[in-house]
């Protein structure tokens, strides 16, 4: 069975239609992930999500590891019969919550955040990240190989390898070393992944690599080159959306991709806003993983299509709300837009009920998941370059 494989090439720019195929399934590319962090999209179940088109989600294993724990999701069945998912899923490395919420708190400081695992960063070295879970006071290092086994006792489809990740603007120097080190231990877990896939619980499992590089060509290119050297099946641009504006990400991505495999796959890590999706699509990017449709549904946030083309996000907390009885987005028709208004769903948040939440979950997933199949139509028919103009791109 062949795991990816690009179906048609847009004639104006590096954007691909294209077909994975893994153990749980098949993902049509271009393709946004929901994210389900702890084995769960937020506020909506599995059915829903397939009726909407979704074909693959990101789950999280640096909280699954944590709790419930891998090894009880292993001797579960793994986790798609845990979570009752049976399409496909990609789990990250984990790497990214230690540095990213680990740099909020070193040692010593308050945890004044939820009541979620939130770890305390107490050093990167070769080992690997040491840190200490607030959830009972546990120290743990994440490994490159520690990875690799949560994941393969999870049994996703798409596992990826441990990375240091660099905030930007970052110095040179900082990249440089950050960047030697993911490769030592991108090395390292491709090692052991081949050592114990024949026991996973999924035995199809692909492993990708991540490019890293900061906003270096130069180390961009070294990345890519030494990620083919390994030998990966797929991989992930990690290092963007971490501080950069817009315009530098896609730079990135205009010297990044031409480096890599053509008959390979493309993700591009937490992006992003549909601009930035369809802008990336363009530079050749495949699949994609955002926190924005749930995360900022949560707030009452709902992304509405314009019937002049584009979109717009509206705040339906807003007062100027209070007696709208249209439709959230009259162009929709997920559950909230075809049965209830704005002036209902505002009261739902003012009176913190949590159908508010998911009915904006809900509609923002149903965005994202149309607007990727409006993406792919664009390919088949030639008309991408027509999509872009219509978001002002």
């Amino acid at each position: 069975m062949i795991f990816f494989e690009v179906k048609k090439k847009d004639e104006k720019s590096r954007a691909r239609l294209g077909l994975m195929q893994t153990a749980h399934g098949q993902v049509h590319t271009p393709a946004y992930l929901p994210i389900g962090t702890k084995g769960s999209v937020k506020s909506v179940t599995a059915e829903e999500l397939k009726f909407w088109g979704a074909e693959m989600i990101l789950a999280n294993t640096y909280h699954l590891w944590l709790r419930p724990g891998d090894a009880l999701i292993h001797r579960a069945g793994g986790l798609h019969k845990f979570i009752g998912w049976d399409g496909p899923i990609f789990t990250d490395s984990g790497g990214f919550q230690v540095f990213s919420l680990g740099e909020k708190r070193k040692e010593g400081e308050h945890n004044l955040v939820s009541a979620d695992p939130v770890p305390v960063l107490k050093e990167i070295s070769e080992a690997g990240v040491e840190f200490r879970n607030e959830l009972d006071g546990s120290s743990h290092i994440l490994s490159p190989e520690v990875s690799i086994q949560i994941q393969s006792n999870l049994g996703s489809d798409i596992a990826l390898v441990l990375d240091d990740v660099p905030g930007l603007p970052a110095g040179k120097n900082r990249i440089k070393k950050s960047l030697e080190l993911t490769l030592r231990w991108a090395a390292r877990a491709k090692t052991h992944f081949e050592k114990i896939k024949d026991n996973s619980i999924n035995p199809n499992q692909h492993l990708f690599g991540i490019v890293q590089g900061g906003d270096s060509e130069e180390l961009r290119q070294k990345s890519a080159r030494e990620l083919q050297k390994i030998g990966f099946e797929g991989y992930a641009i990690g290092g963007l959306a971490v501080g950069e504006n817009a315009e530098t990400m896609y730079k990135v991505l205009g010297f990044t991709i031409p480096d890599l495999e053509e008959e390979k796959p493309r993700h591009l890590l937490g992006v992003g806003y549909p601009e930035q999706i369809l802008r990336a699509v363009s530079l050749g990017v495949d699949t994609f993983d955002c926190v924005l449709p749930t995360r900022n549904g949560r707030h009452g946030q709902f992304f509405i299509n314009r019937k002049s083309g584009g979109y717009e996000v509206i705040d339906i907390t807003k007062k100027q709300f209070e007696e709208d009885f249209t439709p959230a987005d009259n162009t929709c028709s997920c559950y909230g837009c075809t049965h209830h208004n704005r002036a209902y769903i505002r009261h739902l948040f003012q009176a913190k009920e949590p159908l508010g939440i998911r009915l904006a979950t809900m509609h923002n997933l149903r965005f994202y998941l149309d607007f990727m199949e409006k993406i792919r139509r664009a390919i088949e028919f030639d008309s991408l370059a027509e999509l872009m103009e219509n978001y002002k791109i």
